[in-house]
């Protein structure tokens, strides 16, 4: 059996795998090689002037970690310029946001190079070499000019933008063309693949056949949708283990007998999570008889807090939170609670449990496993309500939550109050549907189908 190598970004450390400011890749990449087992390659998280000869290499159980470290400048140009001020907004459709520079292009793929030559030195010939997200796009490509023969596949965990949005990219058909050096692509949605195949077809003149198969810039490979998946049983049993703990309690308590609507996000600008608080305002303002009854807590711990549109989220949430709080609350009520922190995931399950909404209103997303981690976390007695973004690529999958458009801050509001109001009878019937769906296509499903496709594939450019 070939072992599996996983690249991505950031490695998370070993020690700190159960904390709740994860995001959804490092979560769904470490699920993923608990089953399966192998090698996880990555930046380490930390920052140095020392360039080491070779990557740090170290064993927890199933899993070998293999990470490098980043200069200041690679860090700045890398990661914080082109990957997130740059590919990150675009892809997420802010072109308002992206702050494009060719010295900070030639940083992205300096990194790249770098990370290749490194990985390459810890290859076998028959690994299946998995990479995930925008960060290493070129590394196939990499991996290819340092004479890697590997079959390498790519997952793009955000949206892949629609053409015209990607045009905006002076270097799109590069990156494009960077991205046919993979064996296979994976997707998250069919919308994400159908403007991936147009790019292909109207914009560099390639080839989509029926069956999957993509031919352009002299290369022929595959590109698939496989939405990923969590790892139901364990949020499930996180949930119901985390019932009677310490910090559950204190949140019942605190809570009282008023429902509990609750949103987990990274704090970042395309969660949507300012007009979340407007729409949850709306139902204040419009539905009076639910003052008091009902909490919000929105829990959305700091990422990529050096990047300034980032810093400007933060702000803007915490004087939207005190304007909404300052307006509406009682001496023993407070409408929003907002913790700008993480919490462990079991901590977290306990949380979605208890809550009688889940709040998952993203402006874009190419998942958001926040959505099937609250239809996991639920009591099967007393399920609670997802309401959903239609722009969480989850939404293609879940059509039992109600699907809201986060733009329409007034609608949110009402269906909030749908979702508050909805008889436990509905409910049940909603989440049942919900948690058979990400039953069976859960985090296992979701590496098993990518791997096999993955192993199938054959490099047929003749290259």
């Amino acid at each position: 059996m070939s072992r599996l190598v996983v690249v991505s970004n950031r490695v998370a450390p070993a020690t700190k795998t159960e904390a709740g400011n994860q995001g959804g890749l490092a979560v769904a990449v470490l699920e993923a090689l608990r089953h399966q087992g192998g090698v996880w390659f990555g930046w380490s998280g930390q920052i140095s002037e020392e360039e080491a000869n070779s990557a740090q290499v170290f064993d927890v159980g199933k899993i070998t970690y293999a990470t490098v470290n980043l200069s200041q400048q690679d860090y700045d140009e890398y990661y914080t310029g082109f990957a997130n001020s740059v590919l990150w907004p675009l892809f997420h459709y802010r072109l308002d946001l992206t702050d494009f520079s060719r010295r900070d292009m030639v940083g992205y793929y300096r990194v790249n190079v770098t990370f290749a030559s490194k990985l390459a030195a810890l290859l076998k010939d028959d690994d299946l070499i998995w990479v995930h997200d925008y960060h290493f796009i070129p590394m196939a490509e990499c991996l290819r000019q340092a004479g890697c023969k590997q079959r390498v596949g790519f997952f793009l965990h955000i949206p892949w933008p629609q053409i015209q949005v990607l045009l905006a990219l002076p270097n799109h058909e590069g990156l494009v063309r960077a991205l046919c050096s993979y064996d296979l692509l994976g997707f998250q949605t069919e919308s994400d693949l159908r403007a991936f195949h147009e790019y292909i077809t109207h914009e560099v003149g390639g080839e989509v056949g029926p069956d999957g198969v993509v031919k352009a810039f002299g290369r022929t490979l595959r590109a698939e949708t496989f939405p990923i998946g969590i790892d139901t049983e364990a949020v499930r049993d996180f949930a119901a283990g985390a019932d009677d703990s310490p910090q559950i309690d204190r949140l019942r308590q605190s809570v009282r007998d008023r429902k509990l609507v609750i949103g987990v996000d990274r704090l970042d600008y395309s969660k949507g999570l300012v007009q979340r608080m407007e729409a949850f305002e709306h139902l204040m303002r419009v539905h009076p008889s639910e003052r008091g009854k009902v909490v919000l807590l929105q829990i959305a711990p700091p990422s990529r807090t050096d990047v300034k549109e980032y810093q400007e989220i933060r702000q803007q949430l915490e004087s939207t939170a005190g304007h909404i709080n300052a307006a509406f609350a009682e001496f023993d009520w407070t409408p929003i609670r907002y913790l700008n922190r993480g919490f462990r995931r079991k901590t977290l399950a306990g949380f979605l449990r208890l809550s009688h909404v889940g709040l998952v209103t993203p402006l874009r997303d190419g998942m958001n496993l926040v959505a099937k981690e609250y239809v996991a976390a639920q009591s099967p007695q007393d399920p609670g309500v997802l309401v959903l973004s239609r722009f969480a690529g989850a939404a293609r999958e879940m059509d039992a939550a109600l699907i809201v458009n986060p733009y329409d801050v007034e609608g949110v509001g009402e269906t909030l109050e749908v979702a508050l109001r909805m008889p436990l009878e509905e409910r049940k019937e909603r989440w049942q549907v919900l948690y058979d769906h990400i039953a069976r296509n859960d985090v296992v499903a979701w590496l098993k189908n990518y791997l096999s496709a993955l192993a199938a594939s054959r490099d047929q450019s003749g290259d």
